[in-house]
């Protein structure tokens, strides 16, 4: 055991172990994300039998872990190369280059788990890009800019349900139909207000 303690801690094998172990956690917390998410949803909104429903949420969660763990291997061993051929230091561009190979890779096929992944990602993006140049002090920070952008936010997608329905993401359209639409109807006081339908 002391011996493996050892290797683990050699910084000649420091690289190799970082990716390794990014690995390892990108499979971790990918887990750790999906399967609650899929099994509440399954739970919520799918039908079938259990075996199915079971077989789909184990699908889901595997998927999400692989991805994340794959993209953390691409990602951080393009960073290694890119450090080692530019002399031991890391560029700022590298990152970027080192996403941009990891996502294509990993997230360029289009299908659910990877838009529900990249439609978070980019949501996060465009908040922190308009964070950055108040943070480098470039504009002064815009005071009660948040509900107006809660407002435009809103405002389109409702716009996009009403006249844009087929262009709003499946999941979204679904929840949405059930709120606004299906609430427009009922054919008993059940119906209005235990069951949906």
């Amino acid at each position: 055991m002391n011996y493996l303690n050892q290797l683990v801690l050699d910084p000649n094998l420091h690289d190799l172990l970082s990716i390794l172990k990014g690995f390892r956690n990108g499979v971790v917390y990918g887990a750790k994300v999906r399967f609650p998410h899929a099994l509440v949803m399954t739970i919520l909104f799918k039908t079938g039998s259990v075996q199915s429903k079971a077989k789909g949420i184990l699908r889901a969660t595997k998927q999400h872990a692989q991805n994340l763990g794959t993209f953390a291997v691409i990602y951080k061993t393009l960073m290694v190369i890119q450090k080692r051929l530019n002399g031991g230091k890391e560029a700022n561009i590298h990152p970027f280059i080192a996403g941009i190979v990891g996502g294509y890779y990993v997230f360029g096929e289009n299908n659910s788990i990877n838009q529900q992944i990249v439609l978070y990602l980019f949501s996060r993006v465009v908040l922190a890009l308009v964070k950055v140049p108040v943070k480098r002090q470039i504009v002064d920070a815009p005071q009660h800019t948040y509900p107006v952008f809660a407002a435009v936010v809103w405002g389109l997608v409702m716009w996009l349900f009403k006249h844009e329905t087929d262009t709003v993401q499946p999941s979204l359209r679904a929840s949405m139909e059930y709120i606004y639409r299906d609430s427009d109807t009922w054919s008993s006081l059940k119906t209005l207000i235990w069951h949906n339908k």
